[in-house]
This record gives structure tokens, sequence and C-alpha cells, in this order.
């Protein structure tokens, strides 16, 4: 897409495998994994994330540049404990199409 002149961006909420994937551009929140586009239901912050990670395309000129976006989880990193404690808590991924819940099935068919 980059070599088509189409802009790509990485948003990660994992520093050091973006690192080493190196994408032209990125934007990094230091957020739980699984959560990289802020806390469920909270449409104002997920809202401030996006635009902020917008911004990157402006923002960014050298390439390989990660943007930090200077959102926090909590109001300190003890959440960080639990995160990486509590392991991958993820159902495993296959071919066929799994939901978290009953109702996100229903209305998927």
């Amino acid at each position: 897409m980059e070599a088509s002149g189409i802009a790509t961006l990485c948003l990660s909420s994992a520093l050091d495998i973006t690192k080493s994937v190196n994408p032209p551009r990125a934007a990094f929140l230091d957020y739980p994994l699984g959560h990289t586009t802020g806390k469920l239901n909270d449409s104002h912050i997920q809202r401030e994330i996006l635009i902020e990670t917008m911004k990157a395309f402006g923002d960014i000129t050298t390439p390989g540049d990660i943007k930090m976006l200077p959102f926090k989880w909590a109001q300190d990193d003890t959440w960080k404990n639990t995160a990486v404690g509590k392991g991958d808590d993820r159902k495993v991924r296959d071919e066929i199409p799994q939901y978290q819940y009953e109702e996100d099935r229903m209305l998927a068919e």
C-alpha cells in the first residue's frame, strides 16, 4: 500500500513487537492488550485516542517512527502487574467464528 502512495499506520499496545516489525509509521498506546482504542463504552476517550492516532500521519516525518500517545489507562501502572500475571485469556483462534457473547453471534448472523 505504501508503495502505491497509500499511507499506513499501526496503532499498537505492544511496543516491543511494533519496534521489531518496524511499520512505516505507528502510534503506541500503553494500554492492556485488546484495549488499543480505549476502555469499553468510553466513547469520549476512544474518540480522543483515534484523533491523536490520525494526527500521526502528519506528525511522523521519518519512516519507522512511533508516536507515543499521551493517554493513561489508570492513575498509576499497577494495572500492568495484573495484566502480566493474568496471561492471555482470549479464546484460541481457529477457522470457526467465535463470539464473546451469544448476543454477538446472533447479531452477526
